[in-house]
């Protein structure tokens, strides 16, 4: 009985620690790869535009509709305008805006048109290093990767 439970166990942790295989043809894998990459290249021009103090190329990357939803520290903000102006009230300039690092970064395909992209966000400012989770849905729209929703979420401060 103690045999047969130990190599139970052995087949267990094998299995377990065996990479799935996948049933998506190589085709679709490259797609996906396809996708994350556009993706994760549009955060790197709005890290840039963010860092150099543009937050009118940052919102570039944003659906601008009426129909664009931003949640954060409670609240929704619906709209493409309604959250650029937001943004600007927010961090009035370079210093206040600070620079920012996107990290953990995890995109899911949701569709050939739509992707769920979750990561961590830092700004480094002079006095502090604000930080927090963000969950971003993309769209593909007009050939490109836009932002319909924004989750952003703020870390407590450290104590």
């Amino acid at each position: 009985m103690k045999r047969l439970l130990l190599l139970y166990l052995s087949l267990f942790a094998m299995t377990a620690c065996t990479p799935k295989a996948t049933n998506e043809s190589p085709s679709i894998q490259r797609e996906k790869a396809t996708m994350q990459k556009e993706i994760e290249s549009v955060l790197t021009v709005q890290t840039k535009a963010w860092n150099n103090g543009d937050i009118d190329a940052f919102m570039e990357h944003y659906w601008k509709s009426d129909q664009l939803t931003f949640s954060s520290g409670g609240k929704t903000t619906r709209g493409w305008q309604k959250t650029k102006d937001n943004y600007k009230k927010r961090y009035p300039n370079k210093e206040t805006m600070g620079q920012l690092k996107f990290s953990g970064l995890e995109v899911t395909k949701l569709g050939d048109e739509a992707a769920l992209v979750l990561g961590h966000w830092q700004l480094t400012r002079k006095d502090d290093k604000p930080g927090g989770n963000f969950s971003l849905t993309f769209r593909f729209m007009d050939g490109r990767w836009l932002i319909v929703h924004d989750h952003t979420s703020l870390l407590p401060a450290p104590k």
